[in-house]
C-alpha cells in the first residue's frame, strides 16, 4: 500500500460515502439493455468492460457488454478482487469498445497521478471556488482511489451523444480539463501531465491494483453535472463543447464524387473497403523512432506511450510484429530504469503492442507530440537551396504521378480536390486548419474543395 493510498483514504473515508463498484457502474450506466435486447439498431447503447481471470493463462483482455440484469452476477465474477478489469465512461454500439463504436459518453474520467492525502484537500479547496476564480476547478460527481492518484469521474445528468465532431471536441474539453486539474506540487506531485483519449479505460472499482495490492475504492463527493458546467471552468472557447453543432455529412452525390474522387470511389464504393488507403512508408522512420529513445528525454508518465507511438510507427512502415515484438522488450527494459511512482510492466508492453494496427497509422504529429512530451521536428528543406529542395519535390511528384505527363490536366484542381478529400478520409476529425497546416495546401484551395467543390466558409 503507498502512503498516497493510505492518506487519500483517510481524507475521503472521513468526509465522503463509499460507494460500491456494482453500484457505481449502475448509477453511471442506468440504462444497459438485459440479456436479450440487443438492439440492431443501436437506439441503446451498453457499456463494456474489459476483464483477465487471474487464473488464465491468456493474456489478452477479454470484452463483456454490462447487462442489467446480469450485472451483479457478472460484477461478481470478472470485476470484484480481480487485478485486471477495465471499463470507461463510455457507452458503445456492438460488442466492441473501438472509438468508431463509441455512441455516448455517460462520465468523462481524468486520472490524476500523484495523489495522496494532501494533494485530495487542495483540490477541494479549488473544486470550492466560482469558476471565474483563479485556479477554480470543477467539481467532480465521484473521486476513485487508483493506488498511486485519483481518477476523476464527472458523470453527466444526461449522456453526451458522440456525434463524430463531438468526439473531437469532448478530446479538446478532458485535455483542457486535464490542464485545469493537474498542477505540479498542488494537486499532484508528478510534473509530467498525462493525456488519454476519451474511451481510456480505467481500473474498476473493486478490482485489485496488483501493482500496490490496493483495492480500487470510489467516494461521492458531489452531483452529477452538465457540460455547460465544465465549460464555464475552460478559459479557451476552442476547448469547449457546442453540442448545437452536429455534424454535417458531406453534400457531394455519389456520382459526383465518382467524378471528383475516381481512386477513392474505388476504394470505397466499388470495393466496399471502409478502412482508409494505407502509404508506403519507408522504415526509415520507425528506425528514427526508435532513436528518439536515446535523443529525447522520455519522462516516467509517457514511457507507455512511447511504446505505444512505436508499435503505431512499426505498423505504418510494414515492420514485421515478430520484430517489433523483439525491439519493444529492448525498449521495455531501458524505460524501466526510468524513476516513476508507477512501475513499468509487461502488461504495459502488450497493451502498448496493441497499437500495431491500421487505426493507427494515421496518428498525428500533433497527438503523438502530447502523448509523449516530445517535440517532433516538422520537415523542412533542411538548408538545401530553394532550386534543390524544388528539383526533389518534382522528383518525388513525379514518382508519385508514375511518370505520367497527364498528371497537370484539369489545372490541377482534380488533384487538390483528391488530396482535400483524401486527407478528409483519413482524417475524420479534422477541421480546415487542420488540412491546410498537414498538407500545405493553401487556404483558398481546402476551403474550395472541403465539400467536394462548394465554397464553404
Amino acid at each position: 500500500m503507498t502512503d498516497n493510498y493510505r492518506d487519500g483514504l483517510e481524507y475521503l473515508s472521513a468526509q465522503f460515502p463509499e460507494v460500491n463498484g456494482c453500484d457505481f457502474y449502475r448509477d453511471i450506466f442506468p440504462n444497459n439493455e438485459n440479456k436479450g435486447e440487443e438492439r440492431n439498431d443501436y437506439s441503446r447503447p451498453n457499456a463494456i468492460f474489459l476483464f483477465r481471470l487471474d487464473n488464465e493463462k491468456e493474456r489478452r483482455l477479454r470484452q463483456r457488454i454490462m447487462l442489467n440484469d446480469m450485472w451483479e452476477d457478472d460484477y461478481r465474477d470478472y470485476v470484484e478482487e480481480n487485478t485486471m478489469t477495465l471499463c470507461s465512461g463510455v457507452a458503445y454500439r456492438g460488442k466492441k469498445n473501438t472509438l468508431a463504436n463509441a455512441r455516448q459518453m455517460n462520465a468523462l474520467i481524468i486520472d490524476l497521478d500523484g495523489a495522496g492525502g494532501i494533494e485530495i484537500s487542495r483540490l477541494f479547496k479549488y473544486f470550492s471556488r466560482a469558476y471565474d476564480e483563479p485556479y477554480a476547478m470543477p467539481l467532480p460527481t465521484y473521486l476513485v482511489l487508483s493506488g498511486g492518484g485519483v481518477h476523476v469521474y464527472y458523470v453527466f445528468e444526461n449522456p453526451i451523444a458522440l456525434f463524430p465532431n463531438i468526439k473531437a471536441q469532448m478530446k479538446k474539453l478532458k485535455e483542457a480539463l486535464i490542464n485545469c486539474i493537474w498542477l505540479y506540487e498542488s494537486t499532484s506531485q508528478i510534473e509530467n501531465r498525462q493525456y488519454q483519449g476519451i474511451t481510456q479505460g480505467f481500473r474498476m472499482v473493486g478490482s485489485v491494483n496488483d501493482k500496490y495490492g490496493t483495492e480500487i475504492k470510489a467516494f461521492r463527493v458531489g452531483q452529477r453535472v452538465t457540460l455547460e458546467y465544465l465549460n464555464q471552468y475552460i478559459r479557451e472557447e476552442e476547448n469547449r463543447v457546442d453540442v448545437k453543432v452536429q455534424f454535417k455529412p458531406s453534400t457531394v452525390t455519389k456520382e459526383k464524387a465518382a467524378q471528383l474522387y475516381p481512386e477513392w470511389y474505388q476504394h470505397r464504393i466499388i470495393e466496399g473497403n471502409k478502412e482508409p488507403r494505407k502509404w508506403n512508408v519507408k522504415r526509415d522512420l520507425y528506425e528514427w523512432w526508435k532513436r528518439q529513445l536515446h535523443n529525447k528525454e522520455i519522462v516516467g508518465g509517457r514511457r507507455y506511450n512511447y511504446m505505444m507511438c512505436m508499435a503505431a510507427y512499426a505498423y505504418k512502415c510494414d515492420v514485421p510484429k515478430k520484430e517489433l515484438k523483439s525491439d519493444m522488450q529492448v525498449v521495455f527494459e531501458y524505460l524501466r530504469t526510468i524513476e516513476h511512482v508507477n512501475e513499468l510492466t509487461q502488461d504495459d508492453v502488450k497493451a502498448a503492442l496493441q497499437a500495431y494496427d491500421k487505426k493507427y497509422y494515421n496518428m498525428k504529429i500533433s497527438e503523438i507530440e502530447k502523448r509523449t512530451g516530445m517535440r517532433i521536428e516538422r520537415n523542412k528543406r533542411n538548408g538545401r537551396k530553394q532550386e534543390v529542395h524544388l528539383q526533389l519535390a518534382r522528383y518525388v511528384r513525379d514518382e508519385i504521378n508514375g511518370k505520367k505527363e497527364t498528371w497537370r490536366e484539369g489545372n490541377g484542381r482534380p488533384s487538390a480536390a483528391a488530396a482535400v478529400a483524401e486527407y478528409r478520409e483519413q482524417h475524420t476529425e479534422a477541421r480546415k486548419v487542420d488540412c491546410i497546416r498537414d498538407t500545405g495546401l493553401s487556404k483558398k484551395t481546402v476551403y474550395k474543395w472541403w465539400n467536394g467543390g462548394e465554397q464553404t466558409v
